[in-house]
């Protein structure tokens, strides 16, 4: 009963700091992060454990779904540049120069356990920068290089977290030996994402009830990381190629009241889990912090304090040259074309090097260490601090740097939401023209009013319809619901402009159905 009473206050408290954080314009993993640390030292608190082996397929997997389902191909196919700049080198340079510090600092480390520790602190959380992101004026490209990076690097991060745990694990294998392995996990787990997406499709597509749908939503989520990880590959490539994949698909087969459900189901999910994760490291810790005296506590963390530094001063030693260089490159000339336009300034290279706040797959990473793991509990406990430490320090200054930057007024997404709009409900008209009844005049009328509000009024969206329900409107939403999908699929709209107009339909057939 004790444990139910505390998984209650532990929820509620979660629920209360989140609230604060949206009334300060913080990231909540912020207010997370600190509730965790001050759990470690609650007297008689709970200590509840998790197989480490659960911990990146029960906070990583949906987490990860979720993030990858709104990804937009053809912003990243724009953005291919910066992005992999971001995923591949910008995770490299943070993992070595993390791994030399660390054993710098404690010689008698081996460089495979040093080389995982920097894969774990390496990948930028995308729940705390977007919580951020959404709340300012920040340029959109900016936005999507973001949310690019923070989407793939994981997978770039875990893979050579893998590398590095499997070679403490078989001691005398060499690197070389690996290659294979992390070849197929690179290119089987894209295939495999979307063979099993497609499966997985035709498995569900009759399943129509709410509660139904959504649990197997979670059970498929979570059957594709297992079975992924079981053949060799990668659980994180396989499944954001399951969760694009199914994205493409899921919005012309799904029905609006399946959808707003879903969506507000994961979104909870989402929060829980970030609720968990930091709950347990600093239950964790608790035990790990006792267990020290004074002494190793301070070498402890001073060894922290100096992963932490090295986190953040490499993402900025990549990303500010790196934006020198192109600026310098453009400038005589050398760039083609089509990448002048990646070219980052000063101001937003700032912000990208500063948007570097840690968070849930750190922490699983860090959980799901063998619990014999060389220096596991230092890992845990400096996992922790680069996530507190980045949260806090950028999570809480990152609003204020932007603002006063005073970026230009930029968003694409209302001028696309705007012409989609403007299509569909002309496709809606086009649905119901021939209809002669009263009932499909008075239903032109109104199409007619919303379209001239649309075409008038690009900024403001369309509140669902007050007239009675009716199998025309049905049929009229079913027509702009068409248009608005092949506008998405020729890319003349972003998946962001999709999903706005696509929740006013949802609005408008919900309504029609009541």
């Amino acid at each position: 009963m004790l444990d139910f009473e505390w998984i209650i206050g532990l929820l509620l408290g979660a629920v209360l700091l989140s609230a604060l954080a949206r009334r300060l314009k913080v990231p909540y993993p912020t207010f997370l992060a600190i509730g965790g640390m001050l759990l470690a030292f609650v007297p008689s608190g709970p200590s509840w454990t998790l197989q480490p082996e659960l911990a990146l397929a029960l906070f990583v997997a949906p987490v990860l779904l979720d993030a990858a389902f709104d990804t937009s191909l053809r912003d990243l196919r724009i953005n291919w540049l910066p992005v992999s700049t971001l995923v591949l080198v910008a995770v490299g340079v943070t993992t070595a120069a993390v791994a030399v510090v660390a054993h710098w600092l404690r010689p008698d480390m081996p460089w495979a356990v040093a080389i995982a520790l920097g894969a774990i602190v390496a990948p930028p959380d995308a729940a705390a920068a977007t919580a951020i992101l959404r709340q300012v004026n920040l340029p959109y490209r900016i936005q999507k290089i973001l949310e690019g990076e923070s989407l793939l690097n994981d997978a770039s991060a875990l893979l050579i977290y893998r590398v590095a745990v499997g070679l403490v694990a078989a001691e005398h294998m060499k690197v070389h030996e690996f290659v294979p392995s992390v070849a197929f996990a690179l290119f089987g787990s894209l295939i495999a994402g979307f063979l099993f997406a497609r499966v997985w499709t035709q498995i569900t597509r009759r399943i129509t009830e709410a509660p139904s749908a959504i649990i197997t939503q979670f059970a498929g989520t979570f059957m594709v990381w297992i079975v992924a990880e079981h053949i060799g590959l990668s659980g994180i490539l396989t499944i954001v190629a399951y969760a694009i994949t199914i994205a493409r698909t899921a919005p012309e087969r799904t029905p609006a009241r399946l959808r707003v459900a879903s969506y507000a189901v994961w979104e909870t999910v989402v929060f829980v889990l970030n609720v968990l994760a930091f709950m347990l490291i600093g239950m964790q810790l608790n035990p790990i912090w006792s267990g020290l005296n004074d002494e190793v506590r301070l070498k402890y963390c001073s060894f922290a304090a100096a992963i932490l530094a090295v986190v953040i001063i490499a993402r900025i030693a990549w990303v500010m040259p790196y934006g020198a260089l192109l600026r310098a490159l453009n400038a005589y000339g050398l760039l083609p074309a089509h990448v002048s336009p990646a070219v980052p300034s000063v101001e937003r290279g700032v912000i990208v090097s500063w948007c570097g706040m840690r968070g849930i797959v750190t922490l699983a990473a860090a959980f799901a260490l063998p619990e014999n793991f060389p220096y596991r509990d230092l890992i845990l406990l400096t996992a922790f601090a680069v996530v507190l430490g980045t949260l806090v320090m950028q999570g809480l200054t990152l609003r204020p740097l932007i603002l006063a930057l005073k970026f230009e007024e930029d968003d694409p997404v209302a001028r696309e939401a705007a012409h989609a709009r403007c299509a569909a409900y002309r496709a809606a008209l086009e649905a119901i023209e021939a209809d002669p009844s009263e009932e499909a005049e008075i239903l032109r009328l109104e199409y007619r009013a919303v379209l001239l509000r649309a075409e008038t009024e690009p900024e403001t969206g369309i509140a669902s319809s007050e007239l009675p329900a009716d199998p025309l409107r049905r049929r009229a939403i079913g027509a702009a619901r068409a248009a608005l999908l092949r506008m998405r699929d020729l890319e003349e709209i972003s998946d962001d402009a999709f999903h706005q107009v696509e929740e006013e339909f949802d609005r408008a057939e919900l309504s029609a159905q009541a």
